[in-house]
């Protein structure tokens, strides 16, 4: 039996960057840009908000651009204040490169199950599967945005299960990955859950 599950992001991450007011290290971008023009030149900023004072800082999306070698659709969704848009530019490496950040998922995803309960552990099938005989579940976890999560944090979560208690289904070999299950993904990955 093959379950799917989705690893959704549910707002914004937050942005980690010293504050130069308050020293505070999380900033909370909210979908805001900021565009300015001199003559053909262009410069674009996602502003971010600090979550302990307020202080504005500005990340730089766009630099000393000539206006025509911008998509005018992206200059669109910068003047509309689209949050998608906000959203693509934190997960680009280049900007959180250029911009020396790097991003807090915590509190800002969640993991879809496809509707179906906890695994059953004991049968290795879903609680409301009526097929008792397979013994085994495979379970593919798709990520719908670069979310890095620890696998076994996730394992636990769709399972109903503690993390020690998937460590020692790992160690027992009941739970098998063609990936490494330790440390955090950002990728899709499959794992197989034998009874």
């Amino acid at each position: 039996m093959l379950e799917n599950w989705v690893v959704t992001p549910t707002c914004l991450p937050l942005v980690l960057r010293r504050c130069h007011t308050c020293a505070s290290g999380h900033f909370r971008a909210n979908g805001k840009f900021r565009v300015n023009a001199n003559h053909k030149l262009i410069d674009a900023w996602l502003l971010a908000l600090c979550t302990a004072c307020g202080e504005t800082t500005k990340l730089t999306v766009l630099e000393r651009m000539n206006v025509r070698s911008v998509r005018p659709e992206l200059l669109d969704r910068m003047h509309d204040n689209d949050p998608g848009l906000a959203a693509e530019l934190l997960q680009d490496p280049v900007v959180r490169r250029r911009n020396r950040i790097a991003l807090d998922w915590d509190d800002a995803w969640r993991l879809d199950t496809g509707g179906s309960d906890h695994l059953d552990l004991r049968g290795g099938l879903p609680c409301s599967s009526e097929a008792g005989s397979l013994g085994k579940t495979d379970v593919s976890v798709r990520f719908a945005a670069r979310i890095p999560v620890r696998p076994v944090r996730l394992i636990a979560e769709g399972c109903g299960l503690s993390r020690a208690e998937v460590e020692r289904l790992i160690a027992e070999g009941k739970l098998v990955s063609a990936v490494r299950l330790s440390g955090k993904l950002s990728g899709d990955f499959t794992f197989m859950l034998k009874r």
